[in-house]
């Protein structure tokens, strides 16, 4: 495959794409070589079709309805696009998945996630930061409902003698409103001997 044709079936890719969708050079194997795929890559970045958001990740322009201005993907959907690349599952913890939990106003600019896949640190620019820490704990991973397994997890971050009324409130609200019991029977059983308690129904 020629450079150009190269060119024209990433440039059909990212055409079909919603604005936001964030692209790796992985996804387009099929378009040529790598020399090609880092080619192609410019070209769509000088022509404006993609925005480079960091080394080797790269998104389609996406602007604000009322501003105009540009719009960077969030730090979530680049971490769940290298978690797909790398075949593994992650979790937030920490800060973040209290602020997912709207347990928290702050929104970090250094979020952190449990992984079953390999440890690392990737730095954006302005101070942002994903983290990737390893578990070796595989119940982290075994829950059916998300939210229980945010819920759980932000329990045991915050900690038995730290978590507030207002917040366990605020989780059983949730828990009640969107896990089924199926679920909740299911995840239940994975938490902490004290989260069980709070959380029981």
């Amino acid at each position: 495959m020629g450079a150009n044709s190269s060119y024209m079936a990433m440039y059909n890719i990212v055409k079909q794409a919603k604005e936001g969708t964030i692209f790796i050079p992985d996804d387009f194997v099929v378009c040529g070589s790598p020399d090609a795929v880092r080619s192609g890559l410019s070209r769509l970045c000088r022509n404006n079709e993609l925005h480079r958001f960091a080394k080797g990740i790269y998104y389609v322009p996406m602007y604000d309805k009322w501003d105009g201005t540009l719009r960077e993907p969030s730090l979530d959907a680049v971490a769940q696009k290298i978690a797909q690349r790398d075949n593994a599952r992650i979790i937030p913890t920490g800060a973040y998945a209290l602020n997912k939990l709207g347990l928290s106003t702050q929104v970090p600019v250094n979020v952190v996630y449990i992984t079953d896949g390999s440890a690392r640190q990737v730095n954006f620019g302005d101070g942002k930061s994903i983290t990737f820490r390893h578990s070796n704990d595989l119940s982290n991973f075994a829950y059916r409902s998300k939210l229980m397994q945010l819920a759980i997890l932000a329990m045991r971050e915050i900690g038995e003698k730290l978590i507030t009324e207002v917040q366990i409130a605020k989780i059983r609200s949730l828990i009640t409103e969107h896990v089924s019991v199926l679920d909740y029977n299911h995840d239940i059983v994975l938490a902490p001997t004290w989260v069980k308690v709070i959380l029981q129904r």
